[in-house]
């Protein structure tokens, strides 16, 4: 699922976004200001079949 995490540029709001292409990233305002917002850089989760979860930067599969 394509879920983003943005950061305002004005007021600083942090929020997260569902976006259906990486183009519309753009389109993307502030729900609380209407400013202009940055795309974060975001760890991922990725559950393993024994149920656990490993987070990171690797974004790996463990099986």
């Amino acid at each position: 699922m394509p879920i983003y995490e943005f950061k305002c540029k004005k007021c600083g709001n942090e929020f997260e976004k569902f976006v259906l292409s990486y183009s519309q990233i753009k389109d993307v305002k502030c729900p609380k200001c209407g400013g202009e917002v940055e795309k974060k850089v975001s760890a991922c989760a990725v559950g393993g079949s024994s149920g656990s979860t490993a987070s990171g930067g690797s974004c790996t599969a463990f099986g």
